[in-house]
């Protein structure tokens, strides 16, 4: 017998969590308060310009999502790293490789480790001990959540250098906060699985189409097919159990939706005004305050000739963190005698940029990239433009653990799903995947408690 599932929220969590349950025979409908699927991860028009909001890559343990793009069929619509291979780049033309061998892991990094310059050589020799030190770190270890990461690599020997030279390449990306500040449990999913796990964990993943199409627009198609209802433009006021079972989703604009179960992926600042009364403890609802936000900020500039000649590199010394070549991706390789290059700066843990005018982003930026690529010295700039995430992910922070939800809820049919919630991983694509599944599991083993047949 088929149930009723209505999935608030159309991002990947949300995404994932009706594909899950339509596959399973379920009557999905999902209900977006945008016109388009896929929540942060989407695209937009400028000019004739095919525009992320924000530059966004997995790594080779994203198994989850990983499996999302097989199911959507866009695998082939992304590349990945045959090996973890990233060049770092500092002003005054020092330039450094990082790229893993074929040993098994977590020996796979220590060559690299070993020759990287931006390090003197007893700065290279400490790496190791911390290292050695975060296999014994437990993510699930309240005690790891409350402490600061900066501080736990400082009491292991890691210089301030060695900590913004090395930790923070792959931390404050990761994390979305500064890499000192990060909550020492979060950072030791990071390191664990990406960088003392398999060889091949960290491998870099980057999509060739963009996002809006990778992510929405398959998952418009793949649940047209599995039969689910997509409702665009409809935003939900209120969910309110019903006496006898199953739920009224009422909406901002329209006739109700009436459901078996509900599955509200929305980010945790929409979810608390949207929880019945009864179905969390009001400190569980009230402590999402607590997690906060940590914004993105993305630096596009193009120019009339190509100046980079890596599809990513990253750096240091420098306020560029790391650096894409969207000049595919967005449409402007088409042939012709204009050979313009598109590159975009991605920021994490952006506070001090989150508000800036773009005058003076392009002040600061325009000349920090000249000091990292030599060919931008004589090349023209033709646009120049910022987007901003300002709510891009909860502030990864100690204390953050304690405040994440589980999926289940004390009201049967009604569950959680969004990176924020108590995934075990970060706020990331990954963690998003992960909580869909886990609603849609959830509510699968629950369906006798809300009255609905297996």
């Amino acid at each position: 017998m088929s149930f009723k599932v209505a999935v608030i929220g159309g991002g990947l969590a949300g995404i994932t969590a009706a594909i899950a349950l339509a596959e399973t025979g379920a009557d999905v409908t999902l209900l977006e308060a945008r016109p388009r699927l896929g929540g942060a991860t989407c695209s937009f028009s400028r000019d004739g310009l095919t525009v992320d909001t924000g530059q966004h890559i997995f790594l080779g343990c994203c198994s989850a999502y990983r499996g999302l793009l097989d199911r959507l069929g866009m695998t082939g619509h992304t590349t990945l790293q045959d090996r973890f291979d990233v060049t770092v780049l500092a002003p005054g033309g020092r330039k450094a490789r990082l790229r893993r061998t074929a040993l098994p892991g977590p020996l796979h990094m220590l060559p690299a480790l070993g020759r990287y310059p931006f390090l003197s050589r007893t700065e290279r020799a400490s790496v190791a001990r911390p290292a050695l030190a975060m296999r014994f770190v437990d993510p699930a270890d309240p005690a790891a959540d409350t402490q600061r990461f900066g501080d736990w690599l400082a009491k292991r020997g890691q210089s301030e250098r060695t900590r913004r030279a090395l930790w923070d390449l792959f931390s404050v990306s990761a994390l979305n906060i500064a890499g000192d500040d990060a909550s020492l449990a979060l950072a030791a999913v990071v390191v664990k699985t990406g960088l003392l796990g398999k060889n091949n964990a960290a491998d870099i993943g980057v999509p060739t189409l963009p996002l809006g199409e990778l992510h929405g627009d398959a998952g418009a198609t793949l649940l047209a097919k599995l039969g689910a209802q997509v409702a665009l433009s409809t935003k939900v006021s209120a969910i309110e159990p019903e006496q006898d079972g199953g739920f009224r989703v009422t909406l901002a604009q329209g006739a109700p939706v009436t459901a078996d179960a509900v599955v509200l992926a929305v980010p945790h600042e929409k979810a608390a005004p949207l929880i019945p009364a009864g179905a969390l403890p009001e400190q569980t609802v009230a402590g999402w305050a607590g997690l906060g936000a940590s914004p993105i900020v993305n630096v596009h500039v193009i120019y009339d000739r190509p100046v980079m000649d890596l599809p990513f590199v990253a750096a240091i010394d420098s306020p560029v963190q790391w650096v894409f070549d969207r000049t595919r991706i967005s449409g402007m390789d088409r042939p012709g005698p204009l050979k313009q290059q598109y590159l975009a700066i991605s920021l994490s843990a952006a506070d001090q940029f989150a508000d800036t005018p773009v005058a003076e982003l392009q002040e600061q930026f325009l000349p920090a990239l000249a000091e990292l690529f030599p060919a931008a010295r004589d090349a023209r700039v033709t646009e120049f433009f910022v987007t901003r995430e300002r709510r891009a992910t909860f502030r990864q922070s100690p204390g953050s653990g304690a405040l994440r939800p589980k999926t289940a809820t004390q009201v049967p049919g009604l569950v959680l799903a969004g990176a924020w919630t108590d995934t075990g991983w970060p706020d990331t694509m990954e963690g998003a995947v992960r909580s869909g599944l886990a609603a849609a599991a959830q509510l699968k083993a629950s369906l006798s408690t809300i009255g609905v047949p297996k």
